[in-house]
């Protein structure tokens, strides 16, 4: 059921992610106090079209957008709007996956509007932190569970939780592939990783100890913490190699 990429597969799935991180690098210079999430989804558009790719995430299951924009309290899956205005101290999840050539590449990153306290400035860098601590130990022969528990362990030191509810994925040949990545402490995750494999690690760390979430009954889409705590998220996409693993969205 996990596919095994073969070196021509790797090498189209790694300019995919080239070109979303290209575009996530692209769109902070548009972040600023007074901008709205649409004008952002609108310049991410423009972007991946004009470098001769697709949106994955447009029409994807009826999302409407071609990015989501995940502000403050929202966990995932949020819907760009004009209507949604970046104010001075906010955080902004922004996701980007594109299509290019038939393969995928998918990142993410949260920023901060303005200046924020310090406490929510921590939170972000710990947060991403997190991401980058679980990547640290990834390479073939290991459990897939180490991955959690590396993340959670972290976090958890700071009174943060992780989002259970949703997770990471394999990617490359189609947007969501299994493994479903678990990025919290459990049993189900005890598949050995192999050379050749690719998937995201997008922890999703919100700022108290509770990790429930709740999704809007108006859209069906966009996904917030369950006590309006903060949240935030990193993704990159990675593959396993023979000595560790490679950071594709790099």
């Amino acid at each position: 059921m996990i596919a095994i990429k073969n070196s021509e597969q790797i090498a189209g799935i790694r300019r995919a992610c080239q070109l979303a991180r290209l575009c996530l690098t692209e769109l902070e210079g548009h972040l600023f106090v007074g901008q709205n999430t649409e004008a952002l989804n609108q310049f991410a558009h423009s972007f991946i079209v004009g470098h001769h790719a697709i949106p994955a995430t447009l029409n994807y299951h009826g999302f409407p957008k071609s990015i989501c924009t995940s502000l403050n309290d929202v966990v995932c899956h949020g819907i760009p709007s004009s209507q949604s205005i970046l104010k001075d101290g906010d955080i902004l999840n922004i996701d980007v996956t594109v299509i290019l050539g038939g393969f995928y590449g998918d990142t993410s990153k949260t920023y901060i509007i303005g200046d924020a306290p310090e406490d929510v400035c921590l939170f972000v860098s710990r947060a991403e932190r997190a991401m980058s601590k679980g990547i640290g130990i990834l390479k073939a022969g290991i459990k897939l569970s180490q991955l959690g528990k590396t993340i959670e362990s972290f976090v958890q030191k700071f009174g943060y939780s992780v989002v259970r509810e949703y997770g990471g994925h394999g990617v490359g040949l189609e947007f969501h592939e299994p493994p479903h990545i678990h990025h919290y402490q459990n049993r189900l995750s005890n598949i050995l990783l192999k050379e050749g494999m690719i998937f995201t690690v997008e922890p999703m760390i919100n700022k108290s100890k509770n990790y429930n979430v709740r999704t809007c009954k108006n859209d069906g889409w966009t996904v917030y913490t369950a006590d309006k705590s903060l949240s935030a998220q990193f993704e990159h996409t990675v593959l396993i190699t023979s000595t560790g693993c490679e950071i594709l969205t790099i």
